[in-house]
């Protein structure tokens, strides 16, 4: 998706006039044997297009865009013992559409879209001191990519700079350098990526004609290939994916033309020991442009917009897998 500033207009009114989906009460569970549904403490403030990773008991969310469409450089916490938020160091440019990602005890926002377009931006958060610092940039700008820690180096994965991409690129913290690896054979932004059996799941997206793309890409990094794996059962953009228990999770997106409110609500699992997907407890909320960060078994879901195109929410829920 371009945000130019006719079509960021276009947007927030159309997000504005299409009202917003009515919140599960505070702390009400949503429960059944495809899994259950928590609402935790809401967001400081509503966002949607953030990046979201957690570390140490917190989950992290960065940037997005605020409900009046302004770009937001918050950075804040969400400590899960206590279920409430702290306010960080705030991110160094204001962005929306970045990914997130933790790794070696700190967190990493990779690319997005500032005011003037694509970025190539690395930042690194140290929990430690509460401080930001600029490493090495992307390749290539890019925003509405994915991004994953997979063993001691961090993974930026497709996007969209004007053109959706299917870049591939890692970075070594240890060198403070980046390679670029084999593009997925799909190109596409606003996707879901994870973590599998030590190779990375990319899953749905947009390409630009298509807002709904079902296809699903995994990507050895010993063999660095990629493979095509049976496509969602639900294609969709605009998604979140985490990894728990050795299955992959997909969580709500856009594009729905059956609901009032173009979002979806469906909640699918890829099993890789039967290359099969399987619907669960679908999302209280349906949202899309948030973010997922898993801790213990628990995947946190913080975010988002319960419209198509803007309707910014501060909903923070958890979703906890069946056994």
């Amino acid at each position: 998706m371009g945000w130019g500033a006719g079509l960021l207009a276009t947007l927030l009114l159309a997000g504005c006039a299409a009202g917003r989906v009515a919140p599960s009460a505070a702390g009400a569970a949503v429960a059944s044997g495809q899994g259950s549904w928590v609402m935790l403490a809401p967001m400081p403030e509503p966002r949607q297009e953030v990046g979201v990773a957690a570390w140490a008991g917190r989950v992290y969310v960065a940037g997005g865009f605020r409900a009046d469409g302004s770009i937001s450089a918050a950075f804040d916490a969400y400590e899960i013992a206590t279920d409430r938020w702290v306010p960080l160091a705030a991110l160094p440019e204001p962005l929306h559409h970045p990914a997130a990602a933790a790794l070696g005890g700190k967190v990493y926002v990779v690319g997005g879209y500032s005011a003037q377009g694509a970025v190539e931006s690395l930042w690194e958060y140290d929990p430690a001191t509460d401080r930001w610092q600029r490493r090495a940039p992307l390749p290539t700008a890019r925003g509405a990519l994915g991004a994953v820690a997979l063993g001691d180096r961090l993974y930026a994965v497709g996007g969209d700079r004007g053109r959706s991409v299917a870049e591939l690129a890692a970075y070594d913290p240890a060198t403070d350098t980046w390679e670029e690896l084999p593009p997925m054979r799909y190109p596409r932004d606003h996707l879901a990526v994870a973590v599998l059996d030590g190779h990375l799941l990319a899953a749905g997206g947009r390409n630009g004609r298509d807002f709904t793309l079902a296809v699903v890409e995994e990507y050895d990094p010993i063999a660095r290939r990629w493979a095509e794996r049976p496509p969602l059962p639900t294609g969709r953009s605009g998604i979140a994916g985490a990894s728990v228990g050795g299955r992959v999770y997909v969580f709500g997106g856009e594009g729905n033309r059956a609901h009032p409110q173009g979002v979806f609500d469906n909640v699918e699992a890829y099993d890789p020991a039967t290359q099969t997907w399987t619907a669960l407890a679908p999302m209280p909320n349906p949202r899309h442009g948030l973010g997922a960060a898993v801790v213990g078994a628990r995947v946190y879901l913080p975010g988002g917009a319960t419209v198509e195109g803007f309707g910014a929410t501060a909903l923070n829920e958890a979703f906890d897998p069946p056994p």
